[in-house]
């Protein structure tokens, strides 16, 4: 590997930076091949600032060598990686977005009591805080800073319970051992269930090695049901992501017999929104849908928003959403015509990307082209537009008043933001 790829994880920030200078100079000289653009966007993200085995520097290099146009950071419960995403999109030049993702609780909503997007908990649901102001970055960081703590006295409980039930293979899992070093917490990182799982595969791969005596020991022992597919990577003492694939089936079947339902972490769905107003950053609904088999394979067989979906809609719209996010790969075709006409029929932005947090992803969802979905690449640009729009004024912003009063539908304001944002990209590409 180029030893410039590889610093792009360095520990220290400038010299991630500089690394990604120093790549783009050998695409200059020719001594790299200049990747081609396949006109693909995808605006979600995530970093280590989340959990993903890439830094924001390393993300961004990703997405340019796999042919993006635009690329967008998505963490959860922060935006510490922003900064340094936008610089780095900089240099290579590529057009990035900035947004967040969190947990909210619709407990005071009338979706009270239903299994939204999220696989383990009811009435909680992912929400995506997209196109933030840069210059209200920071401010979005000391918001989300009480439900990072929380969280983490969470993860650690959880930790415990696990640590307590592998005791009896003589495996003990520590927090602050291997959890926490594994996470950005002290650079304003969030630790989510991803690096719990992922320190808990290290163990068992410690214990059991690779290959099939730890296959027997997960189903013999822990009783999980291991899809075929996700068999064939385990028995595969070589494979290269083999603790990302172990992390997704523990996060399938495992973590439920030990997870602690998130309360006070999660804010009310009503104040993420009216913090995402008051930033003038875009409140999405990341609609999830029923699943007969998880293409990441880290979600079993589920139902979700599909029985419900219309009084969802007429919930979210009620709440003050402005936009529905959704990843094409996971859903049907079916799925998202009717999403998408809801979307239509509600006056409310379309957002796309692919949720990207292990090395087994590609970071381009073939599905998102302008000659399929048009609307969503548009859509992208006018994120892009807005973001930067918004920081100089936001009067400017996607969704002010001064904006909508200008340009009331919805769909000429998006394809006039989407022009902005082509032109304003000089990119390299």
């Amino acid at each position: 590997m180029n030893r410039y790829v590889e610093n792009l994880n360095h520990v220290k920030y400038e010299e991630r930076l500089r690394a990604i200078t120093q790549l783009e100079r050998e695409i200059e000289n020719g001594k790299i091949e200049k990747p081609n653009s396949g006109g693909y966007i995808n605006n979600h993200i995530h970093t280590w600032y989340s959990f993903s085995p890439y830094s924001p520097t390393r993300a961004v290099w990703e997405a340019y060598v796999a042919g993006l146009d635009t690329a967008g950071i998505v963490d959860h419960d922060n935006a510490a990686g922003a900064f340094e995403f936008i610089e780095a999109g900089e240099i290579v030049g590529i057009a990035t977005t900035v947004g967040m993702e969190c947990r909210a609780d619709f407990s005071d909503t009338p979706l009270k009591g239903k299994r939204l997007n999220h696989p383990d908990q009811l009435s909680a649901a992912y929400v995506v805080i997209h196109g933030i102001p840069h210059n209200r970055i920071e401010e979005t960081n000391n918001f989300f800073k009480a439900s990072i703590n929380e969280r983490s006295k969470r993860t650690k409980k959880m930790t415990e319970l696990i640590s307590a039930y592998l005791k009896q293979w003589g495996i003990t899992l520590s927090y602050e051992s291997d959890v926490v070093p594994i996470s950005k917490l002290e650079e304003g990182g969030t630790i989510t269930e991803r690096h719990l799982l992922f320190a808990a595969a290290t163990k068992l791969t410690e214990r059991f090695g690779r290959g099939k005596h730890l296959v027997s020991f997960i189903t013999d022992e822990l009783k999980l049901n291991i899809p075929t597919k996700i068999e064939s990577y385990l028995t595969d003492s070589n494979n290269p992501f083999y603790k990302y694939d172990l992390l997704g089936l523990l996060k399938s079947d495992f973590l439920e017999r030990f997870y602690i339902p998130a309360t006070t972490e999660c804010y009310p769905v009503a104040r993420v929104i009216d913090f995402a107003n008051q930033i003038h950053a875009i409140p999405a609904y990341a609609y999830l849908g029923d699943i007969e088999e998880s293409v990441t394979g880290d979600k079993k067989a589920q139902k979700f928003e599909d029985s419900y979906l219309e009084e969802l809609f007429e919930t979210i719209i009620k709440l003050g959403f402005k936009a529905v996010t959704y990843m094409p790969s996971r859903n049907t075709e079916k799925q998202i015509e009717r999403v998408s006409g809801l979307c239509e029929r509600y006056n409310l932005m379309q957002i796309c990307g692919e949720d990207i947090n292990s090395p087994r992803q590609s970071f381009v969802g073939k599905a998102i082209t302008a000659d399929k979905y048009p609307l969503l690449v548009d859509s992208t640009w006018a994120l892009i537009a807005h973001e930067q729009l918004a920081t100089e004024d936001e009067k400017n912003a996607l969704f002010s008043r001064e904006t909508i009063s200008k340009y009331p539908n919805l769909s000429e304001r998006i394809e006039i933001f989407a022009k902005r944002g082509k032109n304003m990209n000089g990119g390299k590409k």
